[in-house]
């Protein structure tokens, strides 16, 4: 099971999950591991249901759980504000052929075919950008990183040669299509 992040009231915690059993799970937050073991069966966990952790049982109440967004647990009769955070996964892509570049606020590119030119594959954020303008790079390398949808997603290069404009910054919001470098 990957890593989490939890955050409980703002105060972030790393917790890992293993299923040990039918309704049982091995739970290491932060570096300490504990017994949880599913007492009350229900389907349903917006009702009530009872946990025993390292045998002392918790009734708990889940209204809704949202990964991503902040959501209540109650335990016993305290209340506990909860986030859920899944790491990003990598995946790597690469452009291949010359791209219909799209004009934007950042580029002026006109809507013909550009040799070498690299656009975003999807909407998202610039994580990174790896190369400047005038930079020599060879084919496979990475040039920028683009996060979406909670993944990171490395622009690799097509082919070697110079990067001749980037037209992105740290930070930048970019659309699909949109034109990220050219390398020629």
């Amino acid at each position: 099971m990957p890593e989490l992040e939890v955050f409980i009231d703002d105060k972030p915690k790393k917790v890992e999950v293993t299923k040990t059993g039918q309704s049982s799970f091995s739970i290491k937050i932060d570096g300490k591991t504990r017994n949880v073991e599913l007492v009350s069966s229900t389907q349903d966990l917006k009702k009530p249901f009872t946990l025993k952790v390292d045998n002392k049982n918790y009734h708990v109440e889940l209204p809704r759980i949202d990964r991503g967004k902040e959501f209540s647990v109650k335990v016993e009769e305290a209340t506990f504000k909860a986030e859920v955070k899944v790491p990003a996964r990598k995946t790597s892509l690469t452009a291949f052929e010359p791209v219909v570049a799209t004009p934007t606020k950042r580029a002026a590119a006109n809507r013909q075919a550009v040799e070498g030119g690299i656009t975003a594959p999807m909407t998202g954020k610039i994580v990174k950008v790896n190369v400047k303008k005038g930079d020599e790079v060879k084919a496979g390398q990475v040039l920028c990183v683009i996060e979406a949808m909670k993944m990171e997603n490395e622009i690799t290069a097509p082919k070697a040669g110079a990067v001749k404009e980037v037209y992105v910054s740290d930070g930048s919001s970019v659309s699909e299509g949109e034109p990220l470098l050219l390398v020629g």
